[in-house]
This record gives C-alpha cells, sequence and structure tokens, in this order.
C-alpha cells in the first residue's frame, strides 16, 4: 500500500479521486476546505512551506496535485499559486523522498484560452508548445516547466503531467455545433466525464515507475461535437490551419488533441463519448 497526497481534495475530480484511491492506498487529502471524507485531512495551502510541514511525520510514496487557480483567474495569480507554489509543493516532498508526481496540468497549456489562438499541429501535439496570452494556459506551461527543471536536479524522480480536457461539473453538455469562435472553444470540443478523470489519475499514479517527465494529452478519443471537427475549424479559421487529419475517412470526429500516447503508455481510453444519432462513431 502507497501512501498517496492529493491536493485539491476538495474540489469536484479531488473528492472522487480519493474515495477512489483510499480503496487500495492510504490517501491524505489537503486543501483548504474541508473535503468531508473519512480520510486524514491537512488544512492548508499546499504553496506554503509552513502548511507543507503538517507532513513532516508522513512518508509521501506518490503525490496527486489537483490544486490551482483555475480558467479566468488573473494572470498574477495563475503565476503565484500555479507556478511558484507547484515549486514549493515539489521542493518540499523532494526533499522528504517522493519520487512520484502526478500533475494536473491542462490543455488550455497551448494557449487555446484566446481566440486568436492557432494550432501548429491538428490534431494537437502532447508536447504542443505554450502560445498562452492571458495567463492561466502560460502558468500551466510553467508549472510542467518547473516539473523539468526538477528532473534535470534528480533524476529519479518520475513526473506525469496530464494535459486534461474539461471536465463539466454541471452534467455533460452538448455537442458542439458550427458557431462562431470563442474563449475557451477548443475546450468546449474537449469533454471528458468524471469517472474518466478520476480513472486517469489514478492509472497515471499507479503507473510502473519510470524516471523522467512525462507530459499527455488526457481527453476523449473523439471530439464531443455535432457535427465533423474540420466544418466547425474551418468556420473559425478558413485555411489559416491544417485540416487534412480531420478530412480522412474515419478521422471526421477525433479528438482535438493527439491521445495516442496516453493510450500507449498508460492504457487510458475514455470510456464515455459523445453520442450521435445513437452512435459513438
Amino acid at each position: 500500500m502507497s501512501t498517496v497526497l492529493i491536493t485539491g481534495a476538495s474540489g469536484y475530480i479531488g473528492r472522487a479521486l480519493s474515495v477512489s484511491m483510499a480503496e487500495e492506498h492510504k490517501v491524505i487529502c489537503m486543501s483548504r476546505k474541508n473535503p468531508e471524507l473519512d480520510l486524514p485531512w491537512v488544512n492548508g495551502e499546499f504553496g506554503s512551506f509552513e502548511d507543507l510541514q503538517q507532513l513532516n511525520d508522513e512518508a509521501i510514496d506518490v503525490v496527486i496535485h489537483l490544486a490551482a487557480v483555475t480558467g479566468g483567474c488573473s494572470e498574477r495569480d495563475a503565476l503565484i499559486v500555479n507556478v511558484e507554489g507547484t515549486r514549493c509543493l515539489m521542493r518540499y516532498l523532494m526533499d522528504r523522498g517522493c519520487r512520484k508526481f502526478v500533475m494536473a496540468s491542462s490543455i488550455a497549456a497551448v494557449g487555446m484560452q484566446n481566440e486568436a489562438f492557432r494550432p501548429q499541429t491538428l490534431p494537437i501535439a502532447d508536447e504542443h508548445p505554450c502560445l498562452d496570452r492571458n495567463g492561466y494556459g502560460l502558468s500551466k506551461y510553467l508549472m510542467e516547466e518547473i516539473t523539468k527543471f526538477y528532473a534535470r536536479q534528480n533524476g529519479d524522480i518520475d513526473v506525469i503531467n496530464l494535459r486534461l480536457s474539461s471536465v463539466p461539473h454541471a452534467g455533460l453538455p452538448p455537442l458542439r455545433n458550427i458557431s462562431p469562435t470563442r474563449q475557451w472553444g477548443l475546450g468546449s470540443m474537449t469533454i471528458m466525464d468524471l469517472p474518466d478523470a478520476v480513472r486517469v489519475f489514478a492509472l497515471s499514479a499507479q503507473s510502473p515507475y519510470k524516471p523522467g517527465v512525462r507530459i499527455m494529452n488526457a481527453a476523449g478519443p473523439k471530439a464531443w461535437v455535432a457535427v465533423p471537427v474540420a466544418e466547425i475549424f474551418r468556420a473559425w479559421w478558413g485555411d489559416e490551419v491544417d485540416l487534412s487529419h480531420f478530412e480522412q475517412r474515419g478521422h471526421e470526429y477525433d479528438s482535438v488533441y493527439d491521445v495516442s500516447r496516453i493510450k500507449e503508455e498508460l492504457g487510458f481510453v475514455a470510456e464515455r463519448l459523445p453520442e450521435r444519432g445513437g452512435s459513438n462513431d
């Protein structure tokens, strides 16, 4: 049995993941709000060394780092909490022997929050560069860079950065149709249900130890759309991006993000897929 620290344990994903992981592991929850679970809880902020010292008597094997300020936050908050806070958390845990880190990055790390975003490749690669203009995506990208920085210092750590798709709190939304582009447009096409989100974090935490840093798109294999992806993108971007992948027979509804690596390395394929006319094709 491993000891697993879950930050952001009072959140939507955090509570469900804590309960699931506790079936096979010792789970310690960390959050500012009481998750109200029958599990050990540390009340504090992950970016505070003083709060983290409440864990001094624990031998943490794995951390699943969910806590963050999310999209819509200020640039300042994004950088202080998501970047500097993550640095504090990793430094504290590494110095106490933790070697496995599962980090909640975001599909926004590429910069898709802004209407001016244009992907360099489609489907969007796992390590697509950050083209963010708003601050939140940059903070998640820099969080990934912090993990690479620490991996250069300590070649023994195993880090999986999951560029997590949108996980709606209020039920799954209608499938996206052709409409004007807007902020977070790709987020409305890249949807994951809560049980799949829980499973991908659990698989990452329980995966065989592999030193180094990996970045993986954590999304479903199909886009959350009612019409072919190429039709939506052509309405948004015209000929500015290469849509040839989505114009191939059998790929019309593929995920906007490349999910081949996460399937190959973790065996993860989202089970809840969009239904179009009674079909998941």
